[in-house]
């Protein structure tokens, strides 16, 4: 049985499926990037036998983190580390983030999260036909965003 990656290897994991997507000379697009995403969802890693210890996150809305507002979808897997005791010790957050230049669609959208954890019992597939199934992706997902950054973080 081939080894779980270890959560330090995640954002690299995450970087080469959306390397795997890019089109020639273009990054990839909304579409692209949220299969890349699922992709990178659907893999298993070594993470605490603990409730909620892999979850998924999808949420959007505009903010102005770092600058001028943007419109963000953010893309995002929250695992579990545990202290040396098997105690929680804190989440890493591993985010694609792609932005979005302002617009009156686009902002109308308002803001929005939706989580999947693995072992809830509920199904991946249909978690994701549940979220590209709501009028918001109509609009965003035939987008292109004017950037995507991919980042680590412990929460």
């Amino acid at each position: 049985m081939t080894p779980r990656p270890s959560v330090d290897e995640a954002v690299g994991l995450l970087e080469g499926e959306l390397r795997s997507a890019r089109r020639a000379l273009a990054g990839p697009g909304t579409e692209e990037a949220w299969l890349a995403f699922l992709r990178f969802g659907r893999r298993p890693f070594d993470v605490p036998d603990a409730p909620d210890a892999d979850g998924l996150l999808f949420q959007y809305g505009t903010h102005s983190f770092d600058g001028p507002a943007m419109f963000t979808l953010d893309l995002a897997r929250q695992f579990e580390v545990c202290d040396d005791d098997g105690d929680h010790d804190h989440y890493v957050q591993v985010h694609c983030e792609l932005r979005y230049r302002p617009a009156p669609a686009l902002e109308a959208l308002g803001s929005f999260g939706s989580w999947f954890f693995h072992d809830s019992g509920d199904d991946l597939d249909a978690w994701a036909r549940e979220l590209t199934g709501r009028p918001a992706w109509t609009t965003v997902g035939a987008l292109r965003p004017a950037g995507i950054r991919v980042y680590g973080e412990q929460v």
